[in-house]
């Protein structure tokens, strides 16, 4: 099932920046009650108790009109909405498989979407084929969505490939491990896609902590001075590794767009439909050349930032807690089944199909050949190097040790 931009295909054109997403001034509240406020959904400069962001589904899946942003989404059917919840549920299998898989030895680390499906389903959902997409590794939903197919994600993970699909077929580049290079590359692929005189666009993913990088910022400005087609969509999961959202920035994240001269809006990155109605928004303002828009997914990581990392060291059960309680695939359950678009013969048959692509990627994985653990050392200099070579017999003679003790049992 893909849900089709309702953005008009108009030839580009030069257009001014519009506002949106009203201001808001960031108060002296004190972390604990900006971290109050991050669990309730409100943002941390929040004035009056509001949520300050656009939101179409409630955590309880009750429908709430919004003027601006509703036609984005006025056309789409109960077959599409099925479509994105089984997008969603197919992305988190996919994702816990790959986070088992790592537990088991199988891959050597992992980063988990968990929390974030509505976020990657909306966005992606919202991009046509000619778009193109910059991800950073943590954009399994997206890639979903792109078509690119879930087991290829892994090679790298595993460490015998340095991807594992051709970008040209998707529009979706490989992932990015170096923090925000990725919003660079988006915006030069924008400039030449306005020379080239095409309308597609280009969207660029990253996280709250990427949105403190030289890069990112860099990305912003050179987007802005040449009104590059380019979304900057950044999920805000609360938590830079270890580091919470009121120790990186004084303001609400979205508004760091307005010091560079374009829009940014604060979305509900748990609400699917609400992340499809903004994307789709932002990206016909790239298309009909009024430059780029920041997007802020305001979601929540629930699980690990890699599969190297452990959460219950800088943040509480509590936290989390009230996090699940907006979990985004429970959200849209609750709203297909209160308007009585999907039955439970809908949601076995998708139970299946979840157990089913379990399965064949725990097949692909474990038929992966091993990585070959001296490649890392074939391409560090162009000539070689005696420091190297001497590594490199040493790492030998440790993984030797590992033969020696199996054959002596």
């Amino acid at each position: 099932m893909t849900v089709e931009s309702t953005a008009a295909r108009k030839p580009r054109r030069s257009a001014g920046t519009k506002s949106a997403a009203s201001a808001s001034t960031t108060g002296t509240k004190s972390a604990a009650s900006r971290r109050a406020g991050a669990a309730a959904g409100k943002s941390p400069g929040a004035t009056g108790g509001e949520p300050q962001l656009v939101q179409l589904l409630t955590p309880e899946g009750k429908r709430v009109k919004d003027a601006t942003y509703d036609p984005y989404v006025a056309d789409i059917t109960p077959d599409e909405l099925r479509g994105l919840y089984r997008d969603m549920v197919l992305s988190r299998r996919f994702d816990a498989e790959a986070t088992s898989l790592q537990r088991q030895g199988e891959l050597g680390l992992w980063a988990s979407m968990l929390g974030q499906e509505a976020a990657q389903i909306g966005s992606g959902r919202a991009t046509r084929a000619d778009d193109y997409v910059f991800p950073t590794y943590r954009e399994h939903g997206v890639a979903w969505c792109r078509g690119v197919d879930p087991t290829n994600l892994l090679g790298m993970f595993r460490g015998v490939n340095n991807g594992g699909w051709d970008p040209n077929g998707n529009n979706f580049h490989l992932y990015t491990i170096v923090i925000g290079s990725q919003a660079l590359h988006a915006t030069g692929y924008a400039m030449g896609v306005t020379k080239d005189g095409a309308d597609s666009a280009v969207i660029a993913y990253f996280g709250d902590g990427a949105s403190s990088q030289g890069d990112v910022m860099e990305a912003f400005n050179f987007g802005a001075v040449y009104n590059a087609p380019v979304v900057f969509f950044c999920q805000n999961n609360q938590w830079a590794i270890s580091e919470p959202t009121e120790r990186q920035m004084r303001v609400p994240l979205y508004q760091r767009a307005q010091g560079f001269g374009f829009p940014g809006i604060r979305v509900d990155g748990n609400d699917v439909l609400a992340c499809l109605a903004v994307t789709k928004w932002a990206l016909e303002r790239a298309r009909n050349g009024e430059g780029p828009t920041l997007v802020e997914a305001y979601t929540y990581r629930m699980g690990a930032h890699t599969t190297s990392d452990d959460p219950t060291r800088y943040r509480g059960d509590d936290e989390r807690a009230a996090w699940e309680a907006k979990d985004p695939i429970l959200r849209l359950r609750a709203h297909l089944e209160a308007a009585n678009h999907a039955d439970e013969s809908f949601f076995a048959e998708l139970e299946a199909e979840s157990e089913a692509l379990g399965k064949r990627v725990r097949d692909v994985v474990r038929a992966m050949p091993d990585p070959d653990h001296f490649a890392i050392f074939e391409n560090v200099y162009a000539d070689g190097h005696a420091l190297v070579d001497e590594e490199r017999a040493q790492f030998a003679a440790y993984q030797a040790s590992f033969a020696d003790a199996v054959e002596g049992k």
